[in-house]
């Protein structure tokens, strides 16, 4: 624990400027990001007396081990890297609302020739039209069904239109009236994008336009005795109108605006938001967070701003947007807003009518969030701490281990040995640090020595780092990477975790003490009966099979073993879709492909001549030659024989691997064995 003093910077030293601050830990992370009007006022906040701290606070600032600034111009600026350092670095001590899903979209993908409408989860892409969030994925899908009566857009993924665009034939909607079939020419790309542009333009909530066009066609059908269509367009309008009443009105203007809403205590705090357009709630999503110093509701809105719109262009940014409280100061998140719209956005507190109403009925979902999070964290964050006490306990550790690191070996039968890393903090994963490796020192089957390795050249790599860090120089810092953040294995652990017994957790000790490395503590968990093995220990320690601390180990080990045993399956495809034309340099797939659907397999290529070759289009003489003597060097395997009659099978024809590569159907069988 570090004494704040021992960094505090002199007051001459701090400009009284706008300006965004790191604190760093000792291992140069950085662990808080905030913005600041005067720099020199803020940061004296945080080196007062540690009992008047909030107890995040304080945890930060003696976790921390220098800070620095960077000046700005203005307080926009301020905002806009303060955001961008956030998602950088992701600081553990900064307000991040983290939500456990993807919200799902309604997308319809108005950059491709023929526009598709489907459901889309995660980031945004360029030339899609996005509406909603919505809270569940089966409500676009029951919206969608009810408007492709009246706007048949395509709704097909890539395979299934280029295949009937293939045999001329349309897929079940199109049979059904519910696509157009582009696929096979029924109407024109222009015809299919203007179908688009009306779907776009119906769910953007400007309905009024087309419920009372279908009306008029449904009055001069009637009129003109074709009551068959006029039954199809009668039909249409209540689609419309019913999936018009999956979204009731809630503000008669049709008014575009999202509406957030905060619930808080001193600890954490839950934000809502509804998404309104055309006056109709079309989404609604909620974050809940950690509030890591005082901080008022003003500011919280402040990052649920960031955080909501700082990945936003154009009309994704509303021209209206109504919170509980507002930022102190305003100007700087409005013109902010402003600029990631392009227009002008209202910022204000709602005071009256239907849009106070309609805030009243966030704020309740907001508490009702709050409420649920509480009753489930408060289990899980018990549980964590506990399984962390018992682990420290268990291993006479002198705290708990906050960063947990454990290593798995994977090969098969001595083939692509590979090791894995994986990290659990606070006893959460922390997917960002895991690590791959390949055993290089030997070869075969020897899962100590894989170990002993791996472990090495992890700790070598953390040990170079420290000395680039100028730990070890005199007294002076310097930063690992230009933009400031530790290189990838610059960050220790508390504890190393192996999967395996005795052997593997003496390779991994006597790895560490070559290293000189006393500090981190070693630990192996035995998969026959779950026993946690120590260094130079003749007997395991047994946890009892309700602790939670062996419960957090054994996730920890089957991580690392998922994540070991992934790697090792994707080494072992990628060698069984090996071909001799790998081999040969500057030959690449569209060629390999034109080859092989010249001369049906490799063994008819391998028995060409090299005129035969050059008949092939983009391959010259020079190129031929070079395949004829990478097949002659590369000797044919074995053939295959049929266990059952004794007949010697033929080579058939190669197919092209996913990535283009050559799969012959003896590489096929093969895998297909390996794997069962």
């Amino acid at each position: 624990m570090a004494d704040p003093s021992s960094y505090r910077p002199k007051p001459g030293e701090i400009p009284d400027t706008p300006g965004v601050y790191r604190f760093r830990d000792e291992h140069r992370r950085v662990i808080y990001v905030g913005k600041a009007k005067s720099l020199r006022q803020r940061l004296a906040n945080y080196f007062q007396d540690l009992a008047g701290l909030h107890p995040r606070t304080r945890t930060m600032v003696t976790t921390a081990a220098s800070v620095e600034w960077t000046v700005v111009s203005t307080e926009v600026e301020a905002l806009q890297l303060e955001y961008s350092w956030i998602k950088e670095f992701d600081p553990r001590f900064n307000v991040k609302y983290r939500d456990d899903k993807s919200y799902p979209y309604l997308a319809v993908t108005m950059n491709e020739e023929f526009p598709r409408v489907q459901v889309m989860r995660g980031h945004k892409r360029k030339g899609v039209r996005y509406f909603g969030p919505y809270g569940h994925a089966w409500a676009i899908r029951d919206t969608v069904d009810l408007l492709l009566r009246v706007f048949p857009v395509r709704t097909c993924s890539a395979g299934v239109f280029k295949n009937a665009a293939r045999t001329g034939r349309p897929c079940l909607l199109g049979y059904i009236g519910k696509c157009s079939a582009p696929c096979v020419g029924r109407v024109s790309a222009e015809e299919h994008r203007e179908l688009a542009e009306e779907f776009c333009d119906f769910t953007a909530g400007r309905t009024g336009t087309y419920i009372r066009r279908l009306e008029k066609q449904m009055t001069e059908a009637a009129e003109a005795m074709e009551y068959e269509r006029a039954g199809r367009l009668r039909d249409d309008i209540e689609a419309l109108k019913k999936a018009m009443e999956k979204n009731a009105v809630v503000l008669a203007d049709a008014t575009d605006a999202d509406l957030i809403a905060v619930a808080e205590d001193e600890l954490e705090a839950a934000v809502q938001i509804f998404h309104v357009r055309g006056g109709r709630v079309r989404g609604q999503r909620g974050w809940v967070t950690d509030k890591v110093e005082e901080i008022t509701t003003g500011a919280l809105v402040e990052h649920a701003l960031q955080q909501l719109y700082g990945e936003e262009r154009g009309d994704s940014v509303p021209k209206e947007v109504l919170v509980p409280a507002l930022p102190d100061p305003v100007e700087p998140v409005q013109e902010w807003l402003a600029g990631r719209r392009g227009a002008g956005v209202s910022l204000r507190v709602p005071q009256r009518g239907d849009k106070k109403a309609l805030m009243e009925t966030v704020q309740r979902n907001a508490l009702q969030a709050l409420a649920l999070h509480k009753t489930k964290r408060a289990s899980d964050l018990t549980t964590r701490s506990r399984a962390l006490e018992e682990i420290a306990e268990a291993l006479d550790l002198d705290s708990a281990p906050l960063r947990i690191e454990c290593y798995d070996i994977s090969h098969l039968q001595g083939d692509d040995v590979v090791a894995s890393m994986v990290v659990f903090e606070d006893g959460l994963q922390r997917k960002s640090e895991y690590r791959r490796f390949q055993i290089k020192g030997f070869e075969g089957q020897d899962d100590v020595r894989s170990m002993h390795e791996v472990i090495t050249r992890r700790f070598r790599r953390y040990l170079a780092e420290k000395e680039k860090t100028g730990e070890w120089a005199d007294g002076e810092n310097t930063l690992t990477e230009e933009d400031g953040r530790p290189k990838r294995f610059a960050y220790p652990p508390q504890l190393v975790v192996v999967d395996g017994g005795q052997p593997q957790v003496a390779a991994a000790r006597k790895a560490l003490d070559e290293l000189g490395i006393d500090d981190i503590a070693v630990c192996g968990l035995a998969k026959r009966l779950e026993e946690v093995w120590l260094p130079e220990e003749d007997d395991p320690v047994v946890l009892p099979r309700t602790s939670e601390g062996l419960y957090l180990l054994q996730r920890v080990r089957d991580e690392a073993h998922r994540f070991a045993i992934t790697y090792q399956r994707t080494k072992r495809a990628k060698r069984f879709r090996a071909s001799p034309l790998d081999d040969v340099p500057g030959l690449g797939d569209s060629r390999k492909q034109a080859l092989l659907k010249h001369f049906g397999s490799l063994k008819k290529l391998r028995s060409a001549t090299i005129d035969e070759i050059c008949e092939v289009p983009g391959i010259g003489r020079k190129t031929a030659e070079t395949i004829a003597v990478a097949l002659a060097q590369a000797a044919p395997a074995a053939p295959a024989v049929n266990t059952a009659t004794g007949e010697i099978m033929e080579e058939e024809p190669a197919t092209m691997g996913s990535g283009g590569e050559p799969v012959t159907t003896g590489a096929r069988d093969e895998r297909r064995g390996q794997e069962t």
